[in-house]
């Protein structure tokens, strides 16, 4: 699926990738640094199921981790499946979303969701036109499904991830990520790996702490000796 998608954007705009043993430095130090200096989160145990997966990434867009972090146990134990989800309220819901802003608007749109899955049994689709058919999902999420729910290797590519990517190896061409044919390429082969879900966790998180947006903490990355930004 990983391969296929690629070569999908691929054929959208001929992009030349970076040579392989950068990727796989790029893949090294970044596990490695990940070892250590990773994030905790309850959706990142070993007990977590798909359906926590797929919420956590949904609760997760255009909100802070930490701001997600300090309610989703609370909201996972009250509505632990798609089905309880469905059938909650939506004034429980907008009281538990209020932390991360348009609570109104994110509630309906996670219970709606919720309702297709239950009527689905909590199978999501395997081909990604149909996974974004549902509601509530786009490009990020239907990678999340691909990534958690199915086992293929797929980017979750936000403008935090873009940044990284883009100071390692140069900008991006279009301002929307998700219309980037050699952004998205590029993101897609670097998680075409053993562990997909761990380099996805350990770019966000350097996005995070490290790589951050204003006054970047250059000195303290793993990937400063290969980063273009940077030199």
């Amino acid at each position: 699926m990983g391969d296929q998608n690629l070569n999908k954007i691929s054929r959208q705009q001929d992009c030349q990738l970076p040579e392989l043993h950068i990727i796989s430095r790029f893949r090294k130090e970044i596990l490695c640094w990940y070892d250590d200096n990773g994030r905790k989160f309850p959706w990142r145990k070993s007990s977590t199921s798909k359906y926590q997966y797929i919420i956590a990434e949904i609760l997760l867009q255009r909100t802070r981790a930490e701001t997600v972090a300090a309610f989703f146990p609370d909201f996972i134990r009250e509505v632990p499946s798609w089905k309880s989800l469905s059938s909650a309220s939506i004034d429980q819901l907008q009281d538990y979303l209020r932390p991360i802003g348009l609570w109104r608007r994110r509630a309906l749109s996670i219970q709606a969701l919720a309702s297709e899955m239950t009527k689905r049994k909590g199978r999501f689709p395997r081909n990604r036109e149909a996974i974004e058919a549902l509601p509530g999902i786009g490009q990020y999420v239907a990678n999340a499904v691909l990534l958690f729910c199915h086992g293929d290797p797929h980017p979750l590519l936000d403008v935090n991830m873009a940044r990284v990517l883009e100071r390692v190896f140069g900008p991006r061409k279009m301002a929307d990520i998700r219309y980037d044919p050699s952004l998205q390429q590029l993101a897609l082969k670097i998680v075409q790996c053993k562990t997909p879900v761990k380099i996805n966790w350990a770019i966000l998180d350097l996005a995070a702490g490290v790589c951050l947006q204003r006054k970047p903490r250059c000195s303290d990355c793993p990937l400063a000796t290969i980063c273009r930004w940077n030199n």
